[in-house]
Order: structure tokens, then sequence, then C-alpha cells
């Protein structure tokens, strides 16, 4: 087989082998060998690593040799001469005016090293503007002279400034050569035997590997870094929740208190206590310790007040309020709860300012799980107190916070909750389903609640809040979620309510 046939890995180690064979005991460089074979060194270079995984079929000992190589410039020098001999060359007797000069293709460069020369002279005062003389009658160019010497072997014989020069105009270069010096090994042969790399079952039934030669195991080798270390596209979401509160001046609130006394939980917030979702099938209860007993005696009484006798312009709910009732400790069912106390913190300064808070923190409810419920899930909150808010002040606000989240298509519906008045539910429309969505519940939280707290009667504050999960497909859609998560999404739990698992 002639070298020139000899593309494929296995046949040029043959050819190597045979090379080597050949050279005898003392070994032969692969720089040698790959010119007797007509080869390419680097071809050679992989040949002699596809032996060396062989194992001892052959000895390579890495060399590293320098010398030095003209650049393509330095080719074109040695050809046409240098820069500033081809501008002398250029230069009639009368002169040339500076800016033809400049537009030759080696005038910038040439006219430069030519004056350092001083083979060339400036008029400045000539007619018609500056003009280039002649400054000796010939000129000897070196640069070409020393450039020919490298390129006939003999850079050797130039002095070390010399190379250095040549090297910092770009005419020359250093080059690493790295070669082996190869010799046969132990188990060397001229043939190459293709290496097992996986034992079989087959070959364990068939007792065939003892006759086999199995490739080394590479313990060194690092393989493949697994992926690890993702955030979950629900943190993903709500570090953006949590920017676009910050960006539109909200202060986040304390979450840290997963348990939370009725009387915050509902009571505050003037929902009554034989409502259905203070029942055991809508809330966790906690059995220890089971009540609270820390609370602000005043505001607990107008509270008791205003259930149970009315004010404010309000006849209340006209029922016994009970204070074990209140007292009872429980897992918080919404994060409004943190809301009321901050709204309470804030009524009891000695001057009212306007304040705007946020929440993103988990709530519980005793939910029977299904595609669409969790007994545990994220609630995102915003709160805004001020004078003189209006729905139409929340409508704009909610069109903002959507509108940094990428979600601009928005409808509002009336709805009821028994701390707000009016109340609003979030729609938006999903293309992928090309229908609305709910994504959110608002309202102006009810005099009722604010009042006792001691807030002045013009504040109004407004309020809305969703789940982290369902506005989350909305932005992204079922296929993006996919590809983050990397798993398959059930898609009825997507589109009809928040995401509760992942289906493998």
């Amino acid at each position: 087989m002639s070298p020139a046939m000899a593309t494929d890995g296995p046949a040029l180690a043959e050819l190597l082998l045979q090379q080597l064979e050949r050279a005898g005991g003392g070994g032969l460089g692969s720089l040698e060998a790959a010119a007797a074979l007509g080869l390419e060194h680097q071809q050679l270079v992989g040949a002699v690593k596809s032996l060396q995984a062989l194992g001892e079929v052959i000895e390579a000992e890495q060399r590293s040799s320098k010398h030095w190589e003209l650049t393509p410039e330095g080719k074109e020098i040695v050809q046409e001469g240098s820069h500033e001999a081809r501008v002398f060359d250029s230069i009639p007797a009368e002169g040339l005016p500076q800016s033809e000069l400049m537009k030759l293709p080696s005038g910038k460069v040439g006219f430069s090293k030519a004056m350092s020369n001083k083979w060339v002279r400036l008029d400045k005062n000539a007619d018609g503007g500056p003009r280039i003389f002649r400054a000796v009658e010939s000129v000897r160019d070196s640069v070409r002279e020393k450039l020919q010497l490298v390129q006939q072997g003999e850079a050797e014989s130039l002095e070390e400034k010399d190379r250095n020069e040549l090297k910092k105009r770009k005419l020359l270069m250093e080059v690493i050569m790295k070669t082996y010096w190869i010799r046969k090994g132990s188990a060397f042969s001229t043939t190459v035997t293709k290496q097992e790399t996986d034992l079989t079952p087959e070959m364990l039934a068939s007792g065939s590997w003892r006759d086999l030669k199995f490739k080394a195991y590479n313990f060194e080798a690092l393989g493949i870094m697994p992926e690890s270390g993702h955030l979950h596209p629900l943190l993903k979401v709500r570090t953006q929740f949590r920017q676009i509160f910050l960006e539109m001046g909200f202060t986040e609130m304390p979450t840290n208190n997963f348990i939370e006394s009725s009387f915050w939980n509902f009571d505050a917030l003037f929902q009554p206590q034989q409502h259905p979702a203070r029942d055991q099938h809508d809330t966790f209860f906690l059995q220890d310790p089971a009540e609270a007993t820390d609370f602000p005696m005043d505001y607990l009484k107008r509270v008791k007040k205003i259930h149970s006798q009315g004010g404010y312009g309000s006849q209340g709910y006209k029922y016994d309020w009970k204070l074990e009732e209140a007292r009872k400790n429980i897992l918080r069912t919404h994060t409004t709860a943190v809301s009321a106390r901050m709204l309470y913190r804030l009524a009891q300064q000695e001057k009212f300012t306007p304040a705007k808070y946020f929440s993103i923190d988990r709530v519980f409810r005793n939910e029977t799980l299904d595609a669409t419920h969790l007994a545990e899930f994220h609630q995102i909150e915003g709160v805004v107190a001020d004078y003189g808010l209006t729905l139409g002040d929340l409508m704009g606000t909610l069109r903002e916070f959507f509108t940094k989240l990428g979600i601009s298509q928005l409808r509002f519906k009336p709805a009821y909750n028994p701390y707000t008045e009016p109340s609003m539910e979030v729609f938006s429309y999903h293309r992928g389903l090309q229908k609305w969505v709910e994504v959110g519940n608002s309202g102006i939280f009810r005099p009722e609640m604010l009042l006792p707290m001691g807030l002045p009667e013009g504040v109004s504050v407004i309020a809305w809040g969703l789940s982290l999960e369902r506005p989350t497909m909305i932005k992204y859609g079922i296929n993006n979620i996919r590809e983050l998560v990397g798993h398959k999404v059930n898609l009825q739990m997507v589109y009809d309510g928040p995401l509760c698992r992942l289906d493998a």
C-alpha cells in the first residue's frame, strides 16, 4: 500500500511500524519518518498516538526543537525587497510628493524606515507641498539579505539583535516543533490488532474473552461533567417578580412566620369566624402550641366590636365574636396576614406616610391533592397604602406590574372577597390555549379592616395576590417549561391550575 492510499488510522499505524522495523533497533525520528513515508508530520503524530494507546507496541519520547521561519510578509520581502528599499527605488531624481509616496503599497512603513536609515530626506518647503528626495546614491537592502539567510536555513548565523529586530517587524517568527523519537516496544509487531473496549455477556458465556486483547482503562480520564445546580423555573420567576417589585419602589415584607394566629389570618381582615375557610377541611390547625397569647389588646377589642356590633359606618356581622376562635394557631392560608401586621404597624406611626409593600412566600391550604390543587404553594402579594387611591389606580398598577412581567393582554372581572370591596379577578389571554386564564385576584381593602387599625379615614389600600405557579405558565408556555425543567409536564395541570407535579 502506498502512503498516499493509507488515509485511515490503522493503515498509517502499520506503515509506521514497518518503517520502524526497517530502521532497526536504534529507532527513528517522527520528522524523518514522515518525510520517508511522504506524509504530513501531523498525520504521523496521529499514528504515534494511536499506537501508544495500544500499550507497549512502541515507545515514543517527545522532543521539542526551535527554529526560525519567515512570515508571509517576510517571504514577500525576499521576493520583492524590503519596504524601505522599494520606497527608495520609487523616488526619481527630481523627488516625489509625500502625498503620492504615501499612496504606494509600502509607502507608510517604507518611508518611516528609510528616514530612520537616512536614505531619504523630506523638504517641507518644496513647491506643491512636502516632497521626498533621495539622500544617498544607492542603498544595500540588508533586511532582504538577512531574510534570505533564514530561508536558506542559516538563521543561526544572524546576530540575536538582528533576529529580534526582524521578529519585532513581524517578518520572522520562532517556531517550536514538537517531534517524537520512536523505538520498538516490548509488544512490538508490524501489524495492528484491534483491541476490545467492552466486555460483553456473550464473551463471558463463550469464554472468548480469554483470547482477546482489551484496551487499557484510562483511570485519569475526566469524562463528561454532569449537568447540575440548575435553578428550578419557579425560583427563576420568583427572582424576576421580586426584581419587578423593587423596580416599582416596593419594600419586601418579612414573611418568615409560617405559623399564624387566626386573629391575624382571619379576624384582622374582617373575615367572620363562621366563614367556611376557617373550617378544618380548609385550614391546617396546630395542636402544639394550639393557641396564641400575645395580641395588641386595644386593637383586638376594636376588631371584636366591628365584627359583633359594627362601627365606622358598617353594621358588622352581628354575631357573638369569640376570643378562643381568634387565638387558634394555624398554618397561614395567605400572606395577607403579613400585610395586616404591616398595615397595623404603619397605623401606629405618629404621622401617616404612604407605603408600598410586597411579599412572595409559601402558604398552606388543607386541600385534596389533584392536578389543580396543592396543600402548599407560593403566593405573591402587593399592597399600596395612600390617600385617595381608587379602582383606577389598582387597575393601572396591575397593568404596569404584568407588563413588566411580559403579560400585556389583561381583563378584569368583578368578584367578591371578605376583606376587599370592590374586588376584581385578573385574567390574561393564553395564546397557546387561545383562551383567557385567571392569573390573580385584587381589590381595595374594606374600611372595616383598615379603620380599626388606626389608619386615617382618607387612606385607601389597594392590594392584589396571585400564585407564583400560574403566571409562570402564562409567561413561559408549556414548551419552554418543559425545556427548563427537563421533564414532561402534565398539560391539564399546567393549563387549569398551578404547577403541582412533574410527571417523569
